[in-house]
């Protein structure tokens, strides 16, 4: 089946690498236009570029996640140049102090996961979701983790920001489920991005190791992550809203 969101505008946060960038391109290949967010200027160029050689249609809009008029700003750009908001894909997070026992993390580490990408994901849909009510529809995809769905002696602060999006999405699916507005989230779990090879590095053979805990047997790419993306963002998935959807290879279920 061909997922086709012609016509729609996706805003995607995060989008300069990995995860991000993958669903960007791939809401662009399905015929939306699509707003790119980051800090990151040079990679955002980067997705721009890729979706217009392909003929597509985007706009950079740089954006703190956890700073709220900036949020406010981005969804205000959107409309702006496009419109209307139709799609919105929460992905922007940062990865720090994995690894550390809870007594060796810092308050330092605590404030700037729960910043980006807990209080992120809060304040982008507090104004994603005031447009889409104006609008009477709208699909809204968060990223948590697979740890966010279970517990890991390997790290603390991390993983507890994530379930915290798990909560986030599911709350939100309920409130605004009889508006036309479906929430969900994506749990990727071990990803080859720019952002999981520096955790990678960080420990001799993790990916041999890892790739043991995994039942499929390797680690997953961008792209399949997108896909599930793009499947929850369409109306393929019309009666589907407060899940948080796995993309783990099986992990979770082992």
């Amino acid at each position: 089946m061909e997922i086709r969101l012609d016509g729609k505008v996706a805003l995607v946060t995060g989008g300069a690498s990995g995860i991000g960038r993958a669903a960007a391109e791939a809401y662009a290949q399905s015929g939306a236009s699509v707003v790119v967010a980051d800090l990151d200027e040079a990679g955002a160029a980067g997705t721009i570029a890729g979706i217009e050689r392909g003929g597509g249609k985007a706009l950079f809009v740089r954006t703190d996640v956890a700073q709220e008029a900036q949020c406010e700003r981005m969804v205000a750009a959107a409309l702006e140049r496009f419109g209307r908001l139709d799609v919105a894909f929460n992905n922007a997070g940062v990865m720090r102090a994995f690894g550390q026992k809870l007594h060796e993390s810092t308050e330092e580490d605590w404030d700037q996961l729960m910043a980006v990408n807990l209080k992120g994901v809060f304040l982008c849909m507090k104004h994603e979701l005031k447009q889409m009510l104006r609008q009477g529809e709208g699909a809204i995809v968060n990223t948590a983790s697979a740890m966010g769905l279970a517990g890991t002696a390997k790290s603390v602060v991390y993983p507890a920001s994530k379930h915290g999006v798990v909560g986030l999405t599911r709350c939100a699916a309920l409130q605004y489920a009889d508006c036309g507005i479906r929430v969900n989230a994506v749990c990727p779990g071990l990803i080859d991005t720019p952002m999981t090879r520096g955790m990678r590095q960080q420990e001799a053979n993790y990916d041999e190791t890892r790739r043991k805990l995994v039942p499929m047997g390797r680690i997953g790419a961008p792209e399949e992550v997108a896909g599930a993306v793009l499947w929850l963002s369409s109306g393929a998935a019309s009666y589907v809203t407060g899940i948080a959807m796995l993309v783990d290879g099986g992990w979770i279920s082992r």
